[in-house]
Formats: structure tokens, C-alpha cells, sequence
């Protein structure tokens, strides 16, 4: 976002003329302020090649070959925008494409829309816990991988974990369950303690298939089996952005 992060430019390509009424409607009710622009195929790729887009909303209607143009140009584009698909929930998703959106029928619908773009895109603030720093290194270097934006911290054990979250304000936690001193369940229950709405992925090798369940009643979001890979963090993250990514405990 050429380092400004009170304002995001949406572009939403070929929606049809209602559409155009709600994305409108929805982006002068948004957050932050919004630059909204909707386009033909034709000026859309035209318009990625040569402005900062934060965020690109491809109609699920598009053909393959003009979705195969939009996202060509988006990954090319200097800005590096975020390109979701606009349909139904089980719209094919083309490779390249961070998520899937539901198409909105309301201005309200359309609003929160625009909210989860805005959540998509802003940086998100990441702890990844985990006494080895070799672990932490793998799980920060598939953050900065990712299209979405992060800004990483770390600790090596729960207390120095807990100690971060009650004076900064975190959106996710990659948390070990094998940890000296707090193991990662207690660290767990301490987070959601306090600060109930932080999403926690837990994290461990541990072969107890029992872990994920108990993981998930305490409230994490996720479950990451190690070693893990960037599709299984990906997936995680669409979730926890609420891009329609599959409603299954990893």
C-alpha cells in the first residue's frame, strides 16, 4: 500500500450494474477511506500495469481466459494487490487467487465485504511461539511469503509469549505445545483469559491425534500437524481472514 495504511484502493471488475450500486454503497460506510474503482476487463489490466491496487475483486462470472488475464497482470503489478474471487461459496478458485468472497446481495452483505478486504490487507500483528528458534525462522519466513502483510514478533517460551500480549495488541498466535515452563495449553487457556479474541493456531509434532480436539475446545483456531508446509498455513490464514476457506480442523 506504498506505506499508507489509512487508505486502500479497491477494484472490482466486471460486476454487474447493481453491484456497482452496493460496492459503492458499502465503501462510503468502510473503516478507512476507500478508492473504489470498477472496470472492464480491458481498462482493469490497464489500470493494474500502471497504479498502486490494494485490493482486486474478480467477478466469478469472468471467463477463464479473462480471469487468467486479471490475475496475470495483478501479479505483475508493482503494488502487489490482493485478488479474490466474487461469487458463490463454491466458486471455482484459479490459481493465484488469495480467496473467495461471497457475492453480496445487500448493502450489508457488501459492507462486510469491504471490512474483510480491509482486515485482508492492513498488516496483521503475528507472535510465533515456540522454544526453537528454528521453528520460529520456518514459520516466519512462510509469513513473509504469504500475499497477505504481517508484522512478526517472537518468543521462546508461554511467559515471555504472555508478557507481549498484554502490552501489544496481536490479531494471531503460532503457539508450540511442547514448551518448558507454560506448555502450550496452559498458554493457551492464559491467552483466552485475557484477550479472548486472538486467534491461536497451535502448533505441534506430537503424534496424539486427541491434541487437535482439545486444541479446538480451548478455542484455537487451527491445528498444525509439523512439519507443515505454506498451503497449510495459507489455509489457516484464509480462515482466520474469513475467505471462505473450508470449514475443517487442520
Amino acid at each position: 500500500m506504498a506505506g499508507d495504511s489509512a487508505s486502500l484502493r479497491i477494484l472490482v471488475i466486471a460486476a454487474v450494474l447493481p453491484d456497482h450500486i452496493l460496492w459503492h454503497q458499502a465503501v462510503a460506510k468502510a473503516s478507512i477511506q476507500i478508492e473504489l474503482e470498477i472496470l472492464e476487463v480491458a481498462p482493469a489490466a490497464t489500470l493494474l500495469a500502471r497504479a498502486r491496487v490494494d485490493i482486486c475483486l474478480l467477478d466469478a462470472d469472468l471467463s477463464d481466459a479473462q480471469k487468467t488475464i486479471l490475475i496475470k497482470a495483478a501479479r505483475a503489478a508493482a503494488s502487489a494487490p490482493l485478488i479474490f474471487i466474487i461469487g458463490p461459496k463454491h466458486s471455482m478458485r484459479p490459481e493465484g487467487v488469495d480467496g473467495i468472497l461471497a457475492k453480496p446481495a445487500s448493502q450489508d452483505e457488501a459492507h462486510k465485504q469491504v471490512q474483510l478486504c480491509i482486515r485482508a490487507k492492513i498488516p496483521t500483528r503475528v507472535l510465533i511461539v515456540d522454544d526453537s528458534g528454528t521453528m520460529r525462522s520456518i514459520v516466519r519466513k512462510i509469513l513473509q511469503a504469504s500475499h497477505f502483510a504481517f508484522d512478526i514478533h517472537e518468543a521462546a517460551e508461554g511467559n515471555a509469549a504472555l508478557e507481549l500480549l498484554r502490552v501489544r495488541k496481536f490479531g494471531i498466535v503460532f503457539l508450540d505445545y511442547n514448551m518448558p515452563g507454560l506448555d502450550g495449553f496452559e498458554t493457551l487457556s492464559e491467552i483466552k483469559r485475557f484477550n479472548p479474541a486472538v486467534a491461536v493456531v497451535m502448533m505441534t509434532s506430537t503424534l496424539d491425534g486427541a491434541i487437535a480436539g482439545r486444541a479446538h475446545a480451548a478455542g484455537a483456531l487451527a491445528f498444525l500437524k509439523k512439519p507443515f508446509f505454506p498451503a497449510d498455513v495459507d489455509a489457516t490464514l484464509e480462515r482466520y481472514y474469513g475467505l471462505n476457506a473450508a470449514q475443517v480442523y487442520l
